[in-house]
């Protein structure tokens, strides 16, 4: 549905920049999400884009597109805005936004920027560029609502009327003390069904999940996602409040944790899934492809070791393929399994036991079956031998152990890397795959030349 809302926004937008009709393309402007329009942007040509482009006015409005673009696309359009209406974009966009795209520029040309926004606003920007990019602090936004525990009700109303307007998330009213420390919490919810006289201290919520500017974003992110919470709080040494983690950069940090994850696990490293240049795609994966080359040399050697029983029983040959894959699939799936385990934070190290054992036993009762499958068909395909009942048994057998092993190291991988402090999701895949398909191959032609003595 949103797909085709994309595609006849695309198709209205090609159409009137092709007729030149500024004003209806300024009403779609006006009526579209920016999220929207800045997918569209994607898909148009390069004048088209700038002609598009060249229509808007509101640096809010710009900003808003800023932050949802892509980065190529970001660069190309900063070029062609004047500085002053480019400081001007800057300093109607929210501090973590304008942070996280500053960052993005030349370095001379995001310090003059800085330099001519408002100064309230350019403290703010410089404070959160200071942070790590993985860090809280990077994420976090410096509009908040913080007000002393004795003041009641109706004065946090009328101050959410007057003073904080422009708060980004105006959901929470952070509780300090008299010293600024942070004490407490409360919903807009809890604010408007208690009595106007009551003082904040009397109905805040003093269970507070915090975070520190240096805690890693990721983490972050699992604490939002497993309170449910619209934003949490930045506080300091000193536990006062410096800044809130909003739930749509949170968002955003799960889905590029886990674009991450499966690009890592697919063995194409950190970068996009598309390169820009047909050189600089075989420049990521080289390095990464090298563990699969090395086991299948590996494989290739077993495998010629086993050149004489082939040669008696050709028929062994036409199993392998099976074998190797059904022990590669299984594997991926449990070390895919435990890896999001360990970045979601629902599998540690402390699991370590609980986690192996059960993924050995889902791999054994897997092989068992299709260890029965592949045995069944190898008798029936090869009923009128002698040997078809020893080779079903061999290729059972290899079935069932390569599957075993293969949820066994898939499993077992994953959280020894963790202990490791290895990031499982870059070295997991490689290992796994070309592991299991060395030891698939081995059992398979230990167990075929004691059963078919060869």
């Amino acid at each position: 549905m949103h797909n085709e809302k994309i595609k006849l926004l695309t198709a209205s937008l090609k159409r009137l920049l092709r007729r030149g009709a500024t004003k209806q393309l300024l009403n779609i402007i006006k009526k579209t999400h920016m999220a929207d329009l800045s997918i569209a942007f994607n898909v148009l040509t390069p004048d088209n884009r700038e002609k598009l482009f060249g229509l808007m006015d509101d640096p809010e409005q710009i900003g808003v597109l800023f932050s949802m673009l892509e980065e190529t696309l970001f660069l190309e359009f900063v070029k062609n805005v004047e500085f002053t209406k480019l400081v001007d974009i800057f300093d109607h966009m929210p501090s973590d936004d304008a942070a996280s795209l500053l960052t993005l520029l030349d370095e001379e040309l995001s310090d003059q920027i800085l330099s001519k926004m408002q100064k309230e606003e350019s403290d703010n920007i410089e404070q959160l560029m200071s942070y790590g990019e993985d860090t809280a602090g990077s994420l976090m936004v410096t509009d908040f609502i913080a007000l002393e525990e004795d003041v009641v009700a109706k004065q946090v109303i009328e101050a959410l009327q007057s003073k904080y307007l422009d708060v980004e998330m105006p959901f929470y009213i952070y509780v300090v003390d008299e010293y600024g420390k942070l004490v407490g919490v409360s919903s807009l919810r809890q604010l408007v069904v208690v009595h106007p006289e009551k003082p904040l201290k009397e109905f805040m919520a003093k269970d507070l999940v915090i975070v520190k500017p240096y805690t890693d974003r990721e983490e972050v992110a699992r604490l939002v996602s497993r309170y449910d919470y619209l934003a949490i709080p930045v506080v300091d040494d000193d536990n006062r409040i410096v800044g809130i983690v909003t739930v749509d950069d949170v968002i955003d940090i799960l889905h590029e944790a886990a674009t991450e994850d499966i690009l890592k696990m697919a063995g194409v490293g950190e970068e996009y899934i598309e390169t820009q240049t047909v050189w600089r795609g075989p420049r990521i994966r080289l390095p990464w492809l090298f563990a699969s080359f090395l086991g299948g040399v590996a494989a290739f050697f077993i495998i010629g070791g086993f050149e004489e029983d082939l040669a008696k029983f050709t028929t062994l040959a036409a199993f392998i393929p099976v074998i190797m894959g059904m022990g590669g699939n299984i594997g991926t799936q449990s070390s895919t399994i435990v890896v999001r385990g360990i970045a979601t934070g629902r599998i540690e190290i402390q699991d370590f036991t609980k986690v192996v054992s059960k993924e050995l036993a889902v791999g054994l009762i897997l092989g068992v079956i299709y260890g029965i499958f592949i045995g069944v068909i190898a008798k029936l395909t090869f009923a009128a031998e002698p040997f078809s009942m020893a080779l079903a048994f061999s290729v059972g057998l290899a079935i069932i152990m390569s599957m075993s092993i293969a949820a066994l190291v898939g499993s077992m991988v994953p959280l020894i890397l963790e202990r490791l402090n290895i990031d499982p999701a870059v070295a997991t895949g490689p290992f796994v795959t070309t592991s299991i398909d060395i030891v698939s191959v081995y059992c398979y032609f230990m167990i075929a030349t004691q059963l078919l003595d060869i």
